[in-house]
């Protein structure tokens, strides 16, 4: 038995499962309704279960040459390629290089941009009918004439964008709708229920104010019947949040339907992802709390232009933060302004939506987290010696370790700041669009940077030290508690403190484990945010110094040869942790963070591969993760 299987195996017997809260449609199951969660089984232990084994892993965020950004930086290869791509196909770039997964994945999307979808390939061969529009046949010169001349045309249909002042031709809705229900058929071909799930999904681009990214995934749980039966939204027909979830609403009930969006990008909104008012300047109130609630349940937390867990500013006390932090200005690279940060990162807002509850009466903050790549190459590449960047310019050669990845009139970001991150792990009793679509609905998911390490996190009250022998860590969580992305029950009778299961095994082709930690955020009685990061378990014999930190493990990464061995580290950790400082009276969340031990960044596989000597200012080395979605605690819940 391989060690994946062991250690993530189902037992013959489930724990009587008391107080679990298993969701497979998307909502709230008591695992007492039998039929509902399991059947008691025979010999084999598998029989029956509806309840996720293995989490399931995939890209909910991949753009192809149908995004017109894509298409104005050159890349080729379109939504059919990506898909094939993602099962496991070797395909060729637009830059002529063949590339291919190490191990396919379960599902993906292709989130190509609804705005002017498919248009700019009809810019890029010159179609009659929109050259007539002088912008547009300057656009074709620059995208036929390649390098820095088609990055212009990005940058500037992205400043244009953000004003509101596209050519009219792009904006064409007759236009985009006709290639909508093309790019629903290529998804649909690829779909194949049991083996590989191909969902139908758009990204709806708002760059409110000029670059200030409100950037959002729509991904379906349906098929192209009722996707195709309305029009996708565009940030040409609007570029405020909650109108894009009134459109949401629509769809749902001309179609009966279902959808839901995830942020991304929050570092790049200069102020705007988490704000208490809405971007034209209205203040929230309990109907929009209540709204961002149900239509976004999730974040992407980690994705190739920076990671947006937490800013290292805003907790000086956590070293792991200062990770792939892009934090300089927005989209366009407009400089941030004073305390725009403390809205802008994931744990932050986490913390402010306990808050607002108390105010309004719903968190509007309330979302599990995911990783994906955000590439625009039509090739989702999360893995440090296989990325190809995110636009063909910075795909694999001896010149991008110096380029531009962007350029706003001197605003520079640099090719070798892109990160080769991440990938999001569903735990779906099976690989169907609705098994994926629900297990994201109900927030039980967690996002990596990359390594397809497998994470189990559950909260309860009965979790005991003995649990973390097992070798059925999701017999045991789902029998004592609730998963990731769940509400603990009241507390019960008699009081006590939450306890936590925890447990992390390492990716065969990534860096060991170094540790495994419970985040722990709430507001005190003073209104006050509050955080406390918790070294819950970790490998070898070091032991918590006076502050209760685990000393770093160390780094065995050759830079020159860009290797490194497992010699330090653990290849699973598991354990039962109880909160010391819980309070019943004050809301809480938890999330499980893994750290993986350090490993070669692609800036290290690059100058071993192209013999190059990287800047003091590049790299060299990365120290991988997983969040877990959050744990929620609500006094009298």
């Amino acid at each position: 038995m391989t060690l994946r299987s062991l250690f993530f195996a189902s037992a013959a017997l489930l724990v009587a499962p008391a107080t679990a809260q298993v969701n497979t449609d998307g909502g709230t199951i008591d695992p007492s309704m039998v039929e509902r969660f399991y059947n008691q089984p025979g010999y084999s232990p598998y029989a029956g279960r509806n309840y996720p084994i293995l989490p399931l892993w995939g890209e909910q965020h991949l753009h192809t040459s149908w995004s017109p950004d894509a298409m104005g930086a050159g890349t080729r290869v379109g939504p059919d390629e990506a898909l094939r791509y993602a099962k496991g196909e070797e395909i060729t770039s637009t830059t002529g290089q063949a590339v291919k997964l190490s191990r396919p994945y379960d599902w993906i999307v292709v989130a190509d941009h609804s705005d002017a979808l498919g248009v700019m390939f009809g810019v890029l061969k010159g179609d009659p009918s929109l050259m007539a529009d002088p912008k547009l046949k300057e656009w074709n010169k620059g995208m036929n004439a390649g390098g820095e001349a088609a990055s212009a045309v990005v940058m500037e249909m992205i400043t244009l964008q953000g004003l509101g002042q596209v050519p009219e031709a792009v904006t064409d809705p007759n236009v985009q709708f006709d290639m909508w229900r093309k790019m629903t058929e290529i998804v649909e071909g690829h779909n194949d229920p049991g083996n590989f799930t191909a969902l139908i999904g758009y990204e709806w681009t708002s760059n409110y104010g000029g670059g200030n990214n409100l950037h959002r995934n729509v991904i379906y749980r349906d098929g192209k019947v009722l996707a195709d039966r309305v029009r996708p939204l565009t940030t040409f027909d609007t570029e405020i949040p909650n109108e894009l979830w009134d459109w949401m609403a629509s769809y749902e009930k001309e179609t009966g339907g279902r959808l839901l969006a995830i942020p991304h990008n929050g570092n790049l909104s200069n102020g705007l992802m988490f704000a208490t008012e809405t971007p034209d300047g209205i203040a929230i109130d309990a109907e929009w709390a209540e709204n961002r609630q149900r239509w976004e349940p999730l974040y992407e937390v980690t994705q190739s232009k920076g990671t947006s867990e937490q800013h290292p500013s805003l907790a000086p006390n956590d070293e792991f933060a200062n990770f792939e932090i892009w934090d300089r200005g927005n989209l366009n690279v407009v400089p941030k302004e004073p305390g725009m940060i403390e809205f802008e990162y994931a744990r932050q807002a986490l913390k402010r939506g306990m808050l607002l509850e108390d105010e309004l009466g719903a968190n509007p903050f309330k979302f599990g987290l995911v990783g994906s790549t955000d590439d625009h190459t039509g090739i989702s590449s999360a893995e440090e010696n296989n990325f190809f960047g995110k636009f063909p310019a910075s795909e694999p050669g001896p010149e991008r370790m110096t380029g531009n990845a962007f350029d706003f009139d001197g605003r520079i970001v640099k090719d070798w700041e892109l990160g080769a991150s991440g990938l999001t792990a569903v735990w779906a009793p099976e690989n169907t669009r609705s098994a994926i679509w629900d297990a994201m609905k109900r927030k039980e998911v967690y996002g990596t940077t990359g390594p397809r390490m497998f994470v189990r996190f559950f909260g309860g009250w009965d979790f005991e030290p003995e649990d973390a022998n097992g070798r059925n860590p999701g017999a045991i969580g789902y029998g004592k508690g609730v998963p990731m992305g769940g509400d603990l029950p009241p507390v019960p009778e008699g009081g006590g403190a939450p306890t936590f299961l925890a447990a992390a095994v390492k990716d065969p082709l990534s860096g060991n484990l170094d540790r495994i930690q419970i985040v722990k955020g709430w507001v005190d009685a003073d209104g006050n945010l509050r955080e406390k990061v918790h070294d819950v378990a970790w490998s070898g014999d070091r032991q918590p110094g006076p502050d209760g930190r685990v000393p770093l493990v160390g780094s065995t990464v050759d830079v020159e040869n860009a290797t490194w061995t497992n010699t330090l580290g653990a290849s699973e950790l598991i354990t039962v942790w109880q909160d010391p400082d819980f309070d019943p009276a004050v809301k809480a969340f938890y999330y499980a963070r893994v750290i993986e031990i350090p490993t070669p960044r692609w800036t290290a596989y690059d100058a071993a591969y192209y013999g190059l000597e990287p800047g003091p200012e590049v790299p060299t080395t990365v120290t991988e993760r997983g969040y877990t979605s959050p744990i929620w605690y609500t006094p009298g819940r």
